[in-house]
């Protein structure tokens, strides 16, 4: 019997309903790995809460700052000859491709892999980037599993390739994949996997002479792993068809089966590298080939390089997320099916939702008193961002992690601002990849105010812990970051905290902080109203004789706040779903005529 964590169970050798996600992690448990890292991220963040179910006496699983960190960290695991793991979303590669860009010349000791997901569609991310470009750029092998069983197998697999060929391995997921649950059979875990440190400075320290002499072996490397790709039981070949044939990878490969099921397909379980022999031996099958993968064209345009005349994305597109509609419409568009000549379009009536803040939500007040100030706003990454669309309309930039404070220095260093420039940040973000840019704001003396948004938590990928929290993804008391000491320790020298439901307060402070020369924080206080419980005080209601209809506290963007469709006295009044409203008294300081009270019992 296996020992487990405090509350979890550990399912062995049996078939059980999973995610991608957790099917991801089990293959993790299941290669044996001891060193597993991540920062939360849609939609990879279940990954690493699932790895941290398992024994600690197996493996550690904790959060790191930032996704570089977090790479590593799984890093120094594999130097240390431990199997390493090591998973975020796409953009997160990004943060962390400094480190993947020089370990891809180093290579591993312990096997080290990566699993990254991406956002087709951009359900949650602030752009659509392609993993396996970067993997392709890297010179490190990409896995892409079809379904959650896959997602298991590859992950398990990948970890054997790092070690034979010497190599970080990427598995790459997609949202759908990721999010999406099958059957999925289960292994035991693998032991004896660990290896004393490879003590050799050529291999593992890249100063210039060493890296010259490690590129090479980096180029033959891509050989030998399509070659073994080639050999290996993991590419699927339906022959069907002599006429029309289908190269796919990744879960597309499931909507491709669907859609055209007497088609030949050959799908690949990596699109870099290529197992080249496969492909020429499937093209020469089949009279016509098509290339089948989300989204870049990857796979298509190394078959091109290599001379065959086949086609891709001249049927598909480069942006949005597949399904079998785009692709049966993809495979009509090449001729592969006809379409029907009955074909009606259908329309799907769907109530139109705009994304909201949540009720009470403690950043509202934030943006609305910076909304009474005219600030310019340099916004980041997290939930609140959502103050950029009505009704707050409060903020006018948004780039990437960590980017709000840089902004807002070259906006105050710009000299055509006259408005107040601030920044906003939440506070996982600003431990992500926020202090080295307030660094250089206090070394630069720049004239700007910085809006930390503490919530307690990193809310938007789902409430993890975080540096601040004071604990860790297995619920372990840590060291909690103090960031008015933080900030302190930098050299700002203008710090206040507040709590946001203090209004008149919150007003005040952010615009005696817009006022002073130089860099000010201004820390608004105050926890997540969902994450990691869901907060609920007692409903306040309308009084209907005083409201006037003034749209004051409409212009929160509360979701528990709507108008009433009952006319009084011939005009239209608000009102307030007791289910939704969690008392948090927003409202009441903002509406001018004392119109919302507590619910009398």
């Amino acid at each position: 019997m296996l020992k487990t964590a405090p509350e979890t169970e550990v399912k062995t050798s049996k078939a059980y309903p999973m995610m991608g996600n957790e099917a991801i992690a089990r293959g993790v448990w299941e290669a044996g790995a001891k060193v597993c890292s991540a920062y939360p991220g849609t939609p990879s963040t279940e990954i690493l809460e699932n790895l941290a179910k398992y024994p600690v006496e197996d493996l550690s699983a904790e959060w790191a700052t930032n996704e570089k960190t977090a790479l590593d960290i799984a890093i120094g695991g594999s130097f240390s000859g431990v199997r390493s793991f090591v998973s975020m979303k796409h953009v997160g590669l990004n943060v962390a491709s400094d480190s993947l860009m020089s370990q891809s010349y180093i290579g591993v000791n312990g096997a080290l892999v990566l699993g990254v997901c991406d956002d087709p569609g951009i359900h949650s991310s602030q752009n659509e980037q392609d993993t396996r470009v970067f993997a392709k750029f890297a010179g490190v092998p990409v896995l892409e599993p079809s379904d959650a069983q896959e997602a298991l197998e590859f992950t398990r697999i990948a970890f054997d390739i790092s070690e034979k060929f010497d190599t970080p391995v990427i598995v790459r997921a997609t949202t759908r994949l990721s999010h999406t649950r099958s059957i999925v059979e289960q292994g035991e875990r693998k032991t004896n996997t660990d290896k004393p440190f490879h003590d050799d400075i050529s291999k593992n320290v890249m100063i210039p002479t060493n890296a010259r002499m490690r590129h090479g072996p980096v180029i033959e490397r891509e050989a030998a792993i399509g070659e073994w790709f080639d050999e290996s039981d993991l590419i699927s070949w339906k022959d069907r068809s002599r006429k029309i044939g289908v190269i796919t990878v990744g879960l597309v490969a499931t909507y491709v089966e669907e859609v055209l099921p007497q088609a030949s397909v050959l799908k690949l379980p990596a699109s870099f590298p290529l197992a080249k022999e496969t492909i020429k031996k499937f093209i020469n099958s089949v009279d016509d080939v098509v290339v089948v993968e989300e989204l870049e064209p990857v796979v298509e345009d190394q078959l091109k390089i290599l001379g065959y005349n086949v086609e891709g994305k001249k049927y598909f597109s480069r942006e949005g997320e597949y399904s079998p509609a785009i692709i049966r419409a993809g495979f009509e568009a090449c001729g592969f099916l006809e379409a029907p000549k009955d074909k009606k379009a259908l329309k799907a009536s769907i109530t139109p939702r705009p994304p909201l803040l949540c009720a009470g939500c403690p950043h509202m007040t934030s943006y609305m008193a910076l909304n009474g100030l005219n600030a310019r706003v340099a916004g980041d990454i997290g939930c609140y961002t959502l103050a950029a669309i009505e009704p707050l309309h409060a903020i006018d930039t948004c780039v990437a992690m960590g980017s709000s404070i840089g902004n807002a220095i070259g906006m105050a260093r710009s000299g055509t601002e006259t408005r107040p420039v601030v920044a906003t940040i939440g506070d996982s973000t600003f431990l992500h990849s926020g202090i080295a840019p307030l660094i250089d704001a206090v070394y630069s003396n720049a004239n700007i105010t910085v809006l930390l948004l503490d919530n307690h938590i990193t809310a938007m990928t789902g409430g993890q812990d975080h540096a601040a929290t004071g604990r860790s993804i297995r619920g372990v008391e840590t060291p909690r970051v103090n960031f008015a000491d933080l900030c302190k320790s930098i050299g700002v020298n203008w710090i206040r905290e507040v709590d946001s439901y203090d209004m008149g307060k919150l007003y005040q402070t952010v615009r005696e902080a817009t006022l002073y020369k130089g860099v000010s924080v201004v820390i608004s206080n105050r926890p997540c109203v969902l994450d990691p419980t869901r907060i609920k005080g007692k409903a306040v209601e309308v009084r209907t004789d005083k409201c006037t209809g003034c749209q004051s506290c409409m212009n929160l963007g509360c979701p528990a706040i709507t108008w009433d469709d009952e006319l009084y006295d011939g005009h239209h009044k608000v009102k307030i779903d007791p289910a939704k409203c969690i008392g948090c008294s927003i409202c009441t300081q903002v509406c001018p005529v004392d119109g919302i009270r507590p619910v009398v019992s």
